[in-house]
């Protein structure tokens, strides 16, 4: 005989329950146990375990060999980042990254934290003949990006360091933090600020800056950063650009959650775009 908890209601049938392990998964800072899914959506053990293989088997779910956690599976990937860039919502995205690009002159991004690496939704290249072209969709660490560090500090050091997996973490350049406790102070200079930076730490000649778009509830949403060559800029000379960015961040987060209104930058003339490459280098332009 089925335990009365097991049976779905007409209002809690089993693709609503379904439903639900999904999005606790995704809401989590990190993968999940089944005792941690159960506890969270107060249903039985049983139930939730039988859920979680149908959605593991169907790819929507994946569960770490090592830990037995479940994180996000390719199928759900594809479907969300399907869905970011179908949404209405999303021109409207791309016309705020515009006018920051407009005004600040350097390349902008809109990021999210997605399966322990920073996924670019959209991003708005400037004309500059000399650049860092990255593509849609294209993934990042975390421990060595403006975003990455911005996703980052909203995380218990647990949390952090579970995310981040062993140390040393990956070197791509003379500047990357391969070892948590340097990276831990930068994370709680950002938690002041408000404001990720990346010197040189992922790709040679490149800074950026990032600044969070949080929900109503103050959490980090996603966020939105502006790259240059250091060649031509600093993090200090970005830091002119930080209101901009803010307000860009606002702009987009009113989309996602009730927010103030924003009013919008005045939009500078947008001079003739060069072409990008399908590559994550930078990159030189002839000039027309």
């Amino acid at each position: 005989m089925k335990n009365s908890a097991d049976i779905a209601s007409p209002t809690e049938s089993i693709a609503l329950r379904a439903f639900a392990v999904l999005e606790c998964v995704v809401n989590g800072h990190a993968p999940m146990t089944l005792d941690e899914i159960t506890t969270a959506l107060r249903l039985p053990k049983p139930t939730v375990f039988r859920i979680l293989n149908l959605l593991h088997d169907a790819d929507l779910l994946r569960r770490e060999s090592t830990s037995k956690r479940y994180t996000v599976g390719p199928r759900l990937t594809s479907f969300s980042i399907n869905l970011w860039r179908s949404d209405v919502l999303r021109s409207q995205w791309h016309r705020t990254l515009e006018d920051a690009v407009a005004v600040t002159g350097e390349s902008c991004n809109l990021t999210i934290f997605e399966n322990n690496q920073v996924l670019y939704l959209d991003r708005v290249e400037t004309n500059h003949p000399l650049r860092l072209h990255l593509d849609i969709g294209t993934r990042v660490p975390l421990h060595c990006t403006a975003s990455g560090k911005l996703f980052l500090c909203q995380l218990s050091e647990e949390q952090a360091r579970q995310v981040l997996g062993r140390e040393p973490y990956k070197q791509f350049t003379s500047k990357t933090i391969t070892r948590f406790k340097p990276l831990q102070a930068e994370l709680a200079k950002i938690r002041k600020t408000g404001i990720g930076t990346h010197d040189c730490e992922l790709f040679d000649d490149s800074v950026a800056i990032a600044v969070p778009v949080r929900g109503s509830d103050s959490s980090i949403l996603a966020a939105v950063a502006m790259h240059a060559p250091s060649s031509r800029a600093s993090i200090k000379s970005c830091m002119e650009s930080i209101d901009m960015l803010r307000q860009a961040a606002a702009i987009i987060a009113s989309t996602m959650a009730p927010q103030s209104p924003v009013e919008p930058a005045k939009r500078r003339p947008t001079p003739t775009r060069t072409a990008t490459t399908p590559r994550s280098r930078t990159v030189r332009t002839a000039r027309p």
